[in-house]
């Protein structure tokens, strides 16, 4: 692995969640310590109700941590109003879902040019959807889209930004296999070759030799990490 992996992007220390139900109080991260490096593709690992998707929405600014400190570069995430916040969203980090949550009517490089604008430097639409191989796709509206197209778009749209950090929630969980090993390839290699950091959220130990860095979550605490000194290519994955 390369060694931007040495310069953390983002330093998670303490982070604490919990849920109100009605007056019952469920606490999901349990003190939570983790440093995302620059460039790198790490792997969260996790089974349902683990709290890996919580942690991945305080990283990406959606929800709100308790109590710790979520630090991204020189910014305190968890000292910013709403509108810095929101910024922080829009400019910095890109997210793909399980759902491609893609605009209906609009065509795959509507789509694509939506999410665009919201960036103060963004990469030209078309030549997101072209480095995800949909260029003769641009025209298309999303239910002309397979469902592997369709999550293609979605990662055009999420990299179109230029985010300094892309995360990842089980973005093939509704994918065929051999879709999904499209999907992850394509997530490695934009990895590669734009040194975006890389989170992906998943409860698939089969998918993590891709990465470079894999750290299991149990019972809302990180109970282990692995180093891939040599990430598998995803189109040798079983």
């Amino acid at each position: 692995m390369n060694d931007p992996a040495d310069s953390p992007l983002m330093r998670l220390a303490g982070v604490r969640k919990s849920y109100l139900t009605g007056e019952v109080e469920t606490p999901v991260l349990n003190g939570v310590d983790l440093d995302v490096r620059k460039g790198e593709f790490l792997a969260i690992l996790g089974e349902s109700g683990s709290g890996k998707t919580t942690l991945m929405n305080l990283m990406g600014g959606i929800d709100r941590a308790d109590s710790g400190s979520i630090r991204f570069g020189e910014r305190e995430l968890t000292e910013l109003g709403e509108a810095e916040l929101t910024r922080y969203r829009r400019e910095e980090v890109g997210f793909v879902f399980q759902l491609y949550n893609l605009a209906p009517t609009l065509t795959a490089l509507e789509n694509v040019w939506a999410a665009a604008e919201l960036s103060d430097d963004p990469m030209d639409p078309a030549e997101a959807l072209d480095l995800v191989g949909l260029t003769d796709r641009a025209g298309h509206f999303p239910s002309q889209l397979s469902g592997g197209q369709q999550q293609r778009v979605a990662m055009a749209r999420a990299i179109a930004k230029q985010p300094e950090l892309l995360l990842c929630d089980e973005p093939t969980g509704a994918l065929d296999h051999d879709t999904s090993l499209v999907v992850l390839g394509l997530l490695q290699r934009l990895n590669r070759e734009t040194h975006t950091t890389t989170v992906l959220v998943t409860h698939s130990h089969a998918v993590t030799p891709i990465c470079h860095r894999v750290v299991t979550i149990v019972d809302g605490r990180i109970e282990r990490e692995e180093v891939n000194e040599k990430p598998v290519p995803a189109r040798e994955l079983e």
